[in-house]
Formats: structure tokens, C-alpha cells, sequence
């Protein structure tokens, strides 16, 4: 079993939704788990050689692709909006802790220097703060989420 034969395995085990499967022959022997990250460990152990030889696979190449095909039709109706962007890889939050309100609200006008929402990155917590003023238009990621380096966070108005 190749390269390719494994990564078009981890792209079927991620479209068809199932949780864990395993797959065993004479030289080879993997284990694909999804989790609500959509994380895949792959474990490629030959039986003669190696007790245990892990090998990472992401499965980011379909994930992008289904993101990328419905982003092109709204950068068209978007294109008047500022893009507010990430500019760290970490963890998205838009309240400072569980019990306190959003940062910001779709609707909510904002003013340079405001902060939007806080980005956690090796346990230290950086909070973001608005470049332009305008009003808040939408908000394009889900609360805890990872986020990565210059990926889109907010639509903002600036008229």
C-alpha cells in the first residue's frame, strides 16, 4: 500500500463520516480516527520491521476545496466590506471568558482600536483590535474554533 492508496483512503473515511476504522493486511497495518477537529492519525506499522512507526496525514486538502467553491460567489457581494483577518494561528474566541457578553454582535458599530475578539496561541490570549471603524457586517468563524494565519474573521462596513 502506497502514499496515494492511504491518502485516498483518509479522504473516503472523511466524506463518508465514520468515526474510526482499521485496516489490517500481512506488511501493513492502519488506523484512520476522525474526532470533531476533523483530525486524522494514521499509524502504518509493518509487521517484520519497526514495533511502531506513526505517520500524520491532514486532511486539509478537501476541507479547503469545499470552503474555497461557495467563497467565490460572496467575494462578489462582499467586495465592498473590509475583511478583518487573522493575524496569528490559534483559537477564535469572541467573548473574553464563558460568563461575560460578545466582544462584538453582528449590527454593532465599531471604532478603530476596539477589540473584536481574543485569539488564543500557546495559552497566551491576544485580543484583536479593529483597524477601521465602521459596522460590524458578519462574523465568518464559529466561537473556539481554530483559526489560521490570515484567515477572513469579520466583514466590516466602513460607510
Amino acid at each position: 500500500m502506497d502514499l496515494k492508496d492511504i491518502q485516498n483512503l483518509i479522504k473516503f473515511v472523511a466524506k463518508s463520516g465514520a468515526s474510526e476504522v482499521k485496516l489490517e493486511t500481512e506488511d501493513v497495518k492502519i488506523t484512520i480516527k476522525t474526532g470533531s477537529e476533523e483530525t486524522t492519525i494514521v499509524q502504518q506499522m509493518p509487521m517484520a520491521q519497526m514495533p511502531q512507526m506513526p505517520m500524520q496525514a491532514a486532511p486539509s486538502a478537501p476541507a479547503p476545496v469545499a470552503t474555497e467553491a461557495p467563497a467565490a460567489p460572496a467575494a462578489d457581494d462582499n467586495s465592498k466590506y473590509i475583511t478583518v483577518k487573522s493575524p496569528i494561528i490559534g483559537t477564535f474566541y469572541r467573548k473574553p471568558s464563558p460568563d461575560k457578553p460578545l466582544f462584538v454582535e453582528v449590527g454593532q458599530s465599531i471604532a478603530v482600536g476596539d477589540v473584536l475578539c481574543i485569539i488564543e496561541a500557546m495559552k497566551l490570549f491576544n485580543e484583536i483590535e479593529s483597524e477601521v471603524s465602521g459596522k460590524i457586517v458578519k462574523v465568518l468563524v464559529d466561537d473556539s474554533s481554530p483559526v489560521e494565519f490570515d484567515q477572513p474573521l469579520f466583514l466590516v462596513d466602513p460607510s
